[in-house]
């Protein structure tokens, strides 16, 4: 069987280390998966670290830390760019993001579209990323990274205070410039209950282009018909990458002992059928698309989740991927001094490429 090594560690103690290992799924989409991830270990790819991890409520990323982050990105967007060519007004503190225990999903969804108009799409990059700077480059990009780690931090710390066997967090592996392939046609998913089931320690493919799902629009939008403002923002799972995302909660199946599961994904497929999209429609690419699986047990020595999310919680940071015979190691974290002037040195030659 094929297997995939993860060495972690703590950011505020680079000495205190833990690891954990992956068994690769021998499926045709698990194999595409590990050769990718064997490529992206072998050309030393920069990790990237700032929203890596989501959803733990006691991370030393805190909202206070998201929203200093976010104004930093923002001043440089606005100073880079004329008042009246582009400008970003709102101000970004933890009680403007949230309302009580809850995302304030107005101001999250508006800065999600500063991300996307300054950004572009995956085919046309927008004129005012192609003209941004270094910096200005840069600072778009955390709009999006820090909008979902924000979100994601948000849930996590209302589960912990309403529900903490709710909490649900996860791993967001991701590499700067990975190569990224077509889904094979053969491979893409229609419709199916079981499509949306996630499993503890389950590991899937990143979704590596931007816009959302048609499920993510359904819950964001509580269930709400199409209209031109949520279509524009609709995109389907057309890449595949060497990245990929690790469930570190608990399952949730359609037909398990989680009813209001099977109520969300019911509700789906009425959404789906009643805004006209064919739930047969393969280029849709519904669903989760599962590679491999965490050894649990074996790696930490319980397979309770709430044990093991209070155990990673202290070491959110990732020093080193093995896979077969490639291996790299990531000894930067958020915590070094020059962390942005690394990663801004590691991207010039993307935003050189952009920028032509």
């Amino acid at each position: 069987m094929k297997q995939v090594k993860v060495v972690l560690q703590n950011p505020l103690d680079k000495t205190d280390t833990l690891d954990y290992v992956i068994d690769v799924y021998d499926t045709p989409m698990g194999l595409r998966w590990y050769t990718a991830l064997q490529d992206i270990l072998q050309r030393n790819l920069y990790l990237e670290k700032n929203f890596c991890f989501l959803g733990f409520p006691d991370s030393p990323r805190d909202l206070d830390y998201i929203c200093r982050e976010l104004t930093l990105a923002r001043n440089q967007i606005n100073r880079f760019f004329d008042p009246d060519d582009y400008h970003i007004y709102e101000t970004y503190y933890p009680d403007v993001l949230r309302t009580g225990l809850n995302p304030n999903q107005t101001v999250m969804n508006r800065l999600h579209l500063h991300f996307e108009r300054l950004q572009g799409t995956v085919g046309e990059l927008s004129d005012y990323y192609r003209r941004a700077d270094y910096e200005t480059k840069y600072a778009i990009r955390q709009l999006n990274n820090l909008c979902h780690e924000a979100e994601s931090l948000m849930l996590s710390q209302r589960k912990k205070a309403t529900q903490p066997e709710w909490v649900r967090p996860s791993q967001i592996t991701t590499f700067l410039n990975a190569p990224r392939y077509d889904f094979p046609q053969d491979l893409k998913k229609t419709f199916t209950e079981t499509a949306f089931d996630r499993k503890h320690g389950q590991v899937f493919l990143h979704w590596t282009q931007i816009g959302k799902t048609l499920y993510e629009v359904y819950r964001d939008e509580g269930g709400r018909d199409l209209d031109a403002a949520t279509c524009e923002a609709i995109t389907h799972l057309r890449y595949y990458s060497g990245e990929f995302d690790i469930e570190w909660a608990q399952d949730i199946v359609y037909g398990g002992p989680h009813p209001w599961h099977d109520r969300e994904i019911d509700g789906f497929k009425l959404w789906l059928e009643r805004n006209g999209i064919s739930t047969q429609d393969a280029e849709c690419n519904f669903g989760y698309h599962p590679v491999a699986q965490v050894q649990l047990r074996e790696s930490f020595g319980t397979t309770d989740f709430q044990e093991i999310t209070q155990t990673l919680s202290r070491y959110l940071n990732i020093s080193k991927i093995c896979a077969g015979a490639a291996s790299a190691d990531y000894l930067y974290t958020y915590t070094d001094a020059d962390y942005q002037q690394q990663q801004i040195q590691r991207l010039k030659p993307g935003y050189d490429y952009s920028s032509r």
